[in-house]
């Protein structure tokens, strides 16, 4: 058996990156899991490819209160009662100084990365169980260390760190609540979304240095929800080898 057997699990964000592994990974130690993502055929695809059996895939706009009212209604009525809820969607936008920022741009990076993760928790804490129940929200190494031209997407992610450690205080001795802050992560659509698909600048962030993968971040998640229930994992900060902080960056040499 594996060590999440007879769980349920939410994933926002489920269609690609560290949200998809992250389902994965869950569903191959034994939890059924609900995959959210504004991309229904892909995360129809990815449901379909779990191991076990009963995952559900529905479509999910975290950013919009009907559809995630009807993806969290669907979810109870398919799984029951929740036991894990990773908040995962998130994004960022351009890389500009404050001064050159865009309105519209931080107004979607707020509802995504802020706004939504706190829609989404409260729409699923009614349905977790004390010493069950578990939140995990996915924050950034940007959330615990500003850097020029990381604008909203750094606010954004230090709401995230403040506010998991307000939920933990509100929740304590009922609910897990865990943040994990990566590092530099390549091979997502992070940088794709960011740079809305400028190769080059894409290519400049990750050049030089073997970033973590999706799995690496998932590796984390998945210990922290594996604990005996009487633990509670607060907080984990991973990076690369090659990076100490934002400007600090050791890059392999280039040929």
């Amino acid at each position: 058996m594996g060590a999440l057997e007879g769980r349920t699990a939410i994933v926002t964000g489920a269609s690609s990156g560290i949200g998809l592994t992250t389902a994965r990974a869950l569903a191959a130690e034994g939890a059924r899991v609900a995959l959210g993502a504004r991309r229904l055929e892909r995360v129809e695809q990815a449901a379909a490819e779990l191991p076990g059996e009963g995952h559900l895939a529905e479509p999910l706009d975290v950013t919009d209160d009907e559809s995630a009212r009807a993806f969290v209604a669907r979810a109870v009525e398919e799984l029951g009662r929740i036991d894990i809820l990773v908040n995962n969607a998130g994004l960022a936008l351009g890389r500009t100084e404050i001064a050159e920022g865009s309105d519209e741009d931080d107004r979607i990076v707020v509802e995504v990365n802020v706004l939504g993760l706190l829609r989404m928790t409260r729409l699923v804490l009614p349905h977790m169980e004390d010493w069950r129940g578990h939140i995990v929200n996915l924050g950034s190494w940007a959330g615990r260390e500003s850097y020029a031209g990381g604008g909203m997407y750094v606010g954004t992610k230090t709401a995230v760190r403040v506010l998991t450690e307000v939920l933990r205080k509100e929740l304590v001795g009922r609910i897990r609540v865990t943040t994990v802050d990566p590092g530099m992560v390549g091979d997502t659509e992070f940088s794709d979304i960011r740079f809305r698909g400028d190769e080059e600048k894409k290519a400049a962030v990750y050049r030089g240095v073997r970033y973590l993968t999706p799995d690496d971040v998932t590796d984390c998640i998945l210990w922290a929800v594996t604990r005996p229930a009487h633990m509670v994992v607060d907080e984990i900060v991973v990076k690369p080898l090659q990076q100490a902080s934002q400007d600090r960056i050791v890059r392999d040499e280039q040929e």
